[in-house]
């Protein structure tokens, strides 16, 4: 073999000095590799000074293979610098002899950068503020867009009075509000409209005649039929010719014993009200039997199929009794009653035969409707009484559950058809009052307080 000559002064690569300069763009890589740029703020890592004792090639007397870019790959922390790219001159060895071949530049290795250093939830954008992220309080959803609260309602306007002018004089710009007066009757139509699961039964009764007890049936239940949007209905269950249906508009002649007889034939609302007599109120009456001998045979089990009848067409339902309570039907009335509604007179033995009649309950069993019983003194006559009023509601609000007196009116007193537009204001606002008061009475219709009668 002919053996190659060397150049005169063979070339050894030396490692460079260590150099602090800032590093120069990559030459030419031959694939592609994704830098990640550390995140803005970190202080950058110090470039490695130090030469690794693997990068270095050793001497080789003959010759020096190329070196693996692989193997100089320098794992640890230090990886994520990116070293000076580094020139070497590799000769080439030939089959034949001949000047040396010109140097190859080979491309420094590039290393991959490190992982990220985790930042603990610190946004390096922000000033080093931590990130608080905070749960809502609850769950967003169709119910948190009321009316109540997307709506800007207006206050209502006065409706009566110097503030109802002056609201109309100045177009609305100014605005008194209302008055204390208003305030309480809307307070009182709310009472009134309380919703009522299935029906409620109130019984009117006294044990003297005359003093009001139909008159009060009547207009208690126009009141309800008024101002609430349900149906109500009034029945006379007096067995002495009650004058119930005397009251109102005759629009039928049938009675209660009409009802009873057709009662298995009925099915829906209007064969109800085809026996029924209405009042401009919407307040509807079922009259009693005109003939006293038939009207002795209205008997207790009578009433209960009555009561079956209009229970699935009224939400309310008045009874005005007969002056006794010894009669056949009372005792039905009675069984039945979730409310009375006891009237007596300003006057000693009107007052006298109201607080009989409390004690007759009492003794006979019916002591919870004692306690759920609203005394009603109503005014036979114009004029002061010289009956100390306020000893009387103090003697039956020690017994009952409310008094209200109900003033003299001569629309009442004169026995005939009661339009309620016809009444004074103190007459109707005493009326509302005394709906209010049986409407507070009324069960509630769902949660733990429910009420099943």
């Amino acid at each position: 073999m002919i053996p190659l000559e060397r150049d005169p002064e063979p070339h050894v690569p030396v490692a460079p000095e260590p150099v602090a300069v800032a590093p120069e763009p990559v030459a030419v890589v031959p694939e592609p590799v994704a830098v990640v740029q550390a995140p803005e703020g970190l202080p950058e890592p110090a470039p490695d000074l130090e030469p690794s004792p693997e990068s270095c090639p050793e001497p080789v007397p003959d010759t020096e293979p190329v070196p693996d870019p692989e193997a100089a790959t320098v794992p640890g922390p230090e990886a994520a610098t990116v070293p000076e790219p580094v020139s070497e001159v590799v000769p080439l060895p030939g089959s034949e002899r001949g000047p040396a071949t010109e140097p190859i530049e080979v491309p420094a290795p590039v290393h991959e950068p490190a992982a990220p250093v985790e930042t603990h939830d610190v946004d390096v954008m922000r000033d080093q503020v931590p990130r608080v992220t905070t749960a809502p309080d609850h769950q967003p959803s169709n119910l948190d867009l009321a009316s109540g609260v997307l709506v800007r309602r207006s206050r209502r306007a006065p409706s009566r009075g110097w503030r109802r002018g002056v609201h109309r004089l100045t177009g609305g710009l100014f605005d008194p509000g209302m008055s204390s007066e208003d305030a309480d009757h809307d307070d009182l139509v709310a009472r009134i409209r309380q919703p009522i699961s299935g029906d409620y039964r109130i019984a009117v009764l006294s044990l003297k005649g005359g003093v009001g007890k139909t008159t009060t049936t009547v207009g208690l239940g126009s009141t309800f039929a008024s101002m609430r949007g349900d149906c109500v209905i009034a029945v006379d269950a007096n067995p002495d010719f009650g004058t119930l249906a005397q009251r109102v508009p005759e629009q039928t002649q049938s009675t209660v014993r009409d009802l009873i007889a057709v009662a298995d034939r009925i099915e829906r609302y209007s064969d109800v009200r085809a026996h029924t007599s209405q009042a401009p109120s919407r307040l509807e009456v079922l009259a009693s039997e005109r003939d006293p001998a038939v009207s002795e045979a209205f008997s207790e089990d009578d009433y209960r199929r009555v009561i079956d009848v209009l229970q699935v067409y009224y939400n309310i339902i008045l009874t005005d009794c007969g002056t006794g309570i010894m009669h056949s039907a009372m005792g039905g009335v009675l069984d039945l009653a979730n409310a009375l509604v006891l009237v007596g007179s300003p006057a000693v033995d009107g007052a006298r035969s109201a607080a009989a009649t409390l004690d007759w309950l009492e003794h006979h069993g019916y002591s919870d409707l004692v306690d759920r019983t609203v005394v009603v003194i109503s005014s036979p006559r114009p004029g002061n009484s010289s009956i100390d009023l306020d000893a009387l509601t103090e003697h039956f609000l020690a017994r009952c559950r409310a008094v209200q007196v109900v003033p003299f009116d001569e629309h009442l007193a004169e026995g005939a058809e009661i339009d309620l537009n016809l009444l004074r204001p103190t007459t109707r606002r005493a009326f509302a009052e005394l709906a209010a008061m049986v409407a507070d009475d009324f069960p509630r219709l769902t949660g733990r307080h429910a009420v099943q009668w």
